[in-house]
């Protein structure tokens, strides 16, 4: 009689099976081998979308510099058609008659005159519940919208906006007069050339997809991912690195990007909601030029 792992079979056949212990070793050991490996291949993964993300982020870098290039160093406004009513689909290159100047800004938005520059269709041509989601150039590949999320059945109906444009670079009422003053009706648009530090100027952003996040962490935000054009209020923290530190990737007006984990200052401190949500006037991250001597840096 044979013992252990062998037996006869038929005429003088030997076939090798396991016994039960050894088939449980085996899968235990498997199993210790994937959880080892899981990890690993996450942040993998998880890198390689960073990396998508600074690349994308630099293509758009590369269409805010032929844009500006050919319309006299400004670039396109912060804001576009997401902040009015949507276009109409037969004329969504046509601005309605007698539309107020804001209006005709939007038109102008950042997402809707840059793609072109780079053979991109313009964030406008895009269908309702058709526009581009975190699988194309146009958005963050980290940037999922969270599910069972109240009002996002209107951001994915209209779009949402997983990047945004430095909304402290507009130059309207809304947010501040710039230096030497300018004729009214605004809003006009940012003149590159006068940028002081272009390099340390944010340009675009990871913008958060979650409002309980808004503010540093402090308050709600629930217009987050609805516009195209935010604040820090809005800023993502969504690239793992070095263990469980996340942060998110910026484009600088140079044309650099950056990680950075975060871009809320200490001096902030808890944010006051009840006025202007952009940071202090003196901040040079964000505002493209001193504050004007004399001005509140509030």
């Amino acid at each position: 009689m044979l013992r252990g792992a062998h037996r006869r079979v038929g005429r003088g056949t030997l076939r090798c099976s396991f016994t039960l212990v050894e088939l449980l070793v085996v899968v235990s050991v498997i199993a210790l081998l994937v959880s080892l490996l899981l990890p690993s291949l996450r942040r993998a993964r998880e890198q390689a979308k960073e990396v998508v993300c600074g690349a994308r982020l630099r293509q758009w870098g590369l269409a805010f510099a032929c844009y500006a290039n050919e319309n006299n160093a400004y670039y396109p406004h912060c804001d576009g058609l997401d902040r009015e009513d949507p276009p109409d689909p037969d004329n969504p290159d046509i601005p309605p008659k007698n539309a107020h100047s804001w209006t005709l800004a939007n038109w102008h938005g950042w997402v809707d005159m840059l793609p072109p520059m780079i053979d991109r269709q313009a964030w406008r041509h895009f269908k309702k519940r058709e526009h581009p989601t975190e699988r194309t150039f146009y958005q963050c590949p980290s940037g999922v919208l969270p599910p069972g999320r109240k009002g996002y059945k209107q951001l994915v109906k209209f779009g949402y906006f997983s990047y945004a444009m430095n909304s402290c670079l507009e130059l309207d009422e809304s947010a501040w007069r710039p230096p030497g003053g300018t004729d009214y009706p605004m809003p006009s648009f940012l003149d590159m050339a006068r940028i002081v530090g272009p390099q340390r100027v944010v340009l675009l952003f990871d913008q958060l997809l979650d409002p309980t996040k808004g503010y540093g962490g402090w308050e709600l935000d629930p217009g987050t991912g609805k516009h195209c054009g935010s604040y820090p209020t809005s800023f993502s923290a969504r690239h793992r690195r070095s263990g469980s530190r996340l942060g998110g990737n910026l484009l600088f007006c140079d044309g650099h990007v950056d990680w950075q984990r975060t871009v809320w200052k200490e001096q902030w401190g808890e944010w006051d909601i009840g006025g202007q949500q952009g940071p202090p006037r003196d901040d040079p991250n964000w505002y493209p030029y001193p504050a004007p001597k004399g001005a509140s840096t509030k």
